[in-house]
């Protein structure tokens, strides 16, 4: 299936390939010997022009509806964090550990996205955030992203004028989310030790886009052959002004720097 691309300096073009983003990296540091610095081969892609107006026409509806909800969210006082990551990396376990830390002194709300189910906004019911669910599995097998629609929807759902913060966790991929305008005032990425170092070079989008990333699993370190000073200089050279946290989000080490980030967007 094509897929659209929208850049830093507002050019588009479409690529067509394998739309699934099975992420072959490993935790055990594949490419920690060496830097990787060639940005692959491009030359087989071709870009239709037909194909690129429609698609302008869909992001230019998208950044539309996300304007009006950034506004919407604004008039009410409301922050908005769109918080992504890849399958697996701990979005939900790390807002399992920030709800009721936060809650002692903000108002917090979750819209929670997901393809299927509902067992992450499970986990996260009853911890001291409204939780409002969006499944987008009535997409094409399953929408790999939330767009501004979507969250328009899972607003409806929330008690807007009750809240401070809006966090929306955002389905776990590591391409589109970062390439769809939401409404949300910052951009947060949750990046697991066990993915590997060379993340940020395989998936430069994600890693600029995002305000914060919080590195996740810490306390799995001395368990992994996983250079941690490898990764920092990778994410450097894709985001230099991008804070960092690094933190558990199974024991709470490390959470309090990634609370008092949120207290302050």
């Amino acid at each position: 299936m094509g897929r659209f691309h929208r850049h830093s300096d507002g050019t588009t073009h479409n690529h067509d390939h394998d739309h699934s983003h099975n992420d072959s990296g490993h935790g055990n540091g594949s490419l920690s010997d060496h830097k990787q610095t060639d940005v692959g081969d491009h030359s087989g892609y071709a870009t239709g022009t037909e194909r690129v107006e429609v698609l302008e026409l869909i992001l230019s509806e998208n950044d539309m509806i996300a304007s009006e909800n950034r506004q919407m969210l604004g008039s009410r006082g409301i922050r908005t964090v769109n918080l992504m990551s890849s399958p697996g990396a701990g979005k939900t376990s790390l807002l399992a550990k920030t709800i009721p830390a936060l809650s002692r002194d903000v108002r917090v709300g979750i819209l929670e996205g997901d393809i299927a189910t509902s067992l992450d906004a499970d986990v996260l019911t009853n911890l001291g955030a409204e939780v409002s669910l969006v499944n987008t599995n009535d997409g094409f097998g399953g929408e790999c992203h939330l767009d501004a629609i979507m969250v328009r929807s899972g607003l409806t759902r929330l008690p807007l004028d009750n809240l401070d913060l809006l966090v929306i966790e955002n389905v776990g991929n590591l391409v589109c989310p970062a390439e769809f305008d939401v409404g949300q005032d910052a951009r947060a990425m949750v990046y697991a030790i066990t993915e590997g170092e060379e993340k940020p070079l395989k998936y430069p989008v994600m890693f600029r886009t995002a305000e914060a990333v919080v590195v996740n699993k810490m306390d799995l370190l001395p368990h992994l052959d996983f250079n941690l000073e490898l990764f920092h200089e990778n994410l450097k050279s894709i985001n230099p002004t991008a804070k960092v946290f690094e933190l558990s989000s199974r024991t709470g080490e490390g959470l309090e720097p990634w609370l008092d980030w949120l207290r302050q967007i």
